[in-house]
C-alpha cells in the first residue's frame, strides 16, 4: 500500500495548477435519500474530470531527458485533456490516442489543449498497442491512465479532499461512492480516506454490463468485460482492472454496486435540475447510485463523487429532453 505522505505530496505538487473542488449539499438530494449526501464536483475541475490530478503528477515528475522527448497517453477522452493540460503547463509535447467514437467534445477540447489525436477503432484495433507503438518509436514516454503508481497517488489527491472538507464540517463519514473505470480514483481516493476515517465504508460504482471491477473482486482474479451490450458511459468503459488498482479497491471497498443508463440519465437530469451542473454519464454514475438506493442512505452521512463533465451537447440536450417522471 502507498504512503499517506505520497498523496499529501502530490497535493502540494498540483497546488495552483487544479481546482480543490469543494463538497456541498442539496436540499431535494437529502430529501430523497433521508440522509445528508454531499457532492464532490470534480465536473468542475480543470479539464472537466479528475483526471488532471494523476497526469500532473506523473508528468511533474519526469527527467528533463525524458520531458523532452514528449509523452503518448491512451484514452477515452477525459485523461487525454488531463494530459494535454499538464503538457500545456509544463510545456511538454503530447500525443494522445483516443477512440473515433469518443465525445466530439473531448476530442477537439484535447486538440485545443495542444494535443496531438490520433484516433483508433475501438472494437477492432488496440489502443495500447498503437501507443506503445508510437512511444517506441518517439521515444516517448508513456502516461498510463490509471495503472501507475504516481497517477493512483494524483488521483488520491481527491479523497484527501473529502477527508479535509469533512472534517471542517465536523460529521462523520459514513459511506463514500467512487465511480470505476480502470480503478485509479478509487485505488487512489481509498488510502486517504481509509486512513483517516477508517470506519467509513467505501463503495464503487460501474455501469451494469461493464462490471469488471465487481466480477474480479467475486472471482478474486482480474477479469475482462466480455458484454456486447453497450453503455453511454463511455469514461468508464475498461476492459479489465488495473493489476495495481484491482489490489487497492480490493482489499480497501466494501462491495461494488451497478447502475443502468437509464438510472445514470436519471441522474444527469436531476444534477442539471437541481445543482445547475453538466454532469457526464460516467461521472454521473455515483449520484445514479444514491438516488436508485443502492445502498441503505437513511440518516447517513454519504459523499459521491461526480467525476467529470465531459459530454457532446447533442447526447446531453437528448437526454435532458426525455419525457420523465424522475422527480
Amino acid at each position: 500500500m502507498y504512503d499517506i505522505n505520497e498523496i499529501i505530496d502530490a497535493a502540494k505538487r498540483l497546488k495552483n495548477h487544479i481546482y480543490e473542488t469543494p463538497l456541498f449539499e442539496n436540499y431535494e438530494l437529502n430529501s430523497l435519500c433521508a440522509g445528508t449526501v454531499y457532492l464532490k464536483p470534480e465536473c468542475m475541475q480543470m479539464t472537466g474530470s479528475f483526471k488532471i490530478r494523476g497526469a500532473f503528477n506523473f508528468m511533474s515528475q519526469l527527467s528533463q531527458a525524458d520531458a523532452k522527448n514528449g509523452v503518448v497517453a491512451f484514452s477515452s477522452g477525459n485523461h487525454a485533456q488531463g494530459v494535454a493540460m499538464s503538457g500545456k503547463i509544463l510545456n511538454i509535447d503530447t500525443t494522445i490516442v483516443i477512440p473515433e467514437d469518443a465525445p466530439h467534445s473531448k476530442i477537439e477540447n484535447t486538440e485545443k489543449l495542444g494535443g496531438n489525436v490520433i484516433l483508433y477503432d475501438r472494437y477492432n484495433e488496440d489502443r495500447e498497442k498503437i501507443a506503445r507503438d508510437i512511444a517506441s518509436k518517439r521515444n516517448a514516454i508513456l502516461v498510463p491512465s490509471y495503472d501507475h503508481k504516481n497517477i493512483i497517488i494524483g488521483q488520491g489527491t481527491v479523497g484527501l479532499e473529502i477527508i479535509e472538507e469533512i472534517n471542517e464540517k465536523s460529521v462523520t463519514l459514513d459511506q463514500v461512492l467512487i465511480c470505476c473505470g480502470g480503478g485509479g480514483l478509487s485505488a487512489g481516493s481509498s488510502i486517504p480516506i481509509k486512513k483517516f476515517s477508517p470506519e467509513t465504508e467505501i463503495y464503487l460504482v460501474e455501469p451494469e454490463h461493464y462490471n469488471d471491477t465487481q466480477r474480479s473482486i467475486d472471482l478474486n482474479k482480474r477479469v475482462s468485460n466480455n458484454s456486447n451490450k453497450t453503455s453511454i458511459c463511455d469514461a468508464l468503459l475498461a476492459d479489465k482492472p488495473g493489476e495495481l488498482t484491482f489490489a487497492i479497491n480490493s482489499e480497501l471497498t466494501e462491495n461494488v454496486l451497478t447502475v443502468s443508463d437509464e438510472e445514470v440519465k436519471a441522474a444527469m437530469r436531476f444534477a442539471f435540475h437541481y445543482f445547475k451542473m453538466i454532469v457526464e454519464p460516467g461521472g454521473a454514475v455515483a449520484l445514479a447510485a444514491v438516488m436508485s438506493k443502492k445502498i441503505e442512505l437513511r440518516n447517513k452521512v454519504t459523499v459521491a463523487v461526480l467525476s467529470g463533465g465531459n459530454v457532446d451537447m447533442e447526447m446531453y440536450d437528448e437526454i435532458q429532453s426525455e419525457k420523465t417522471s424522475d422527480y
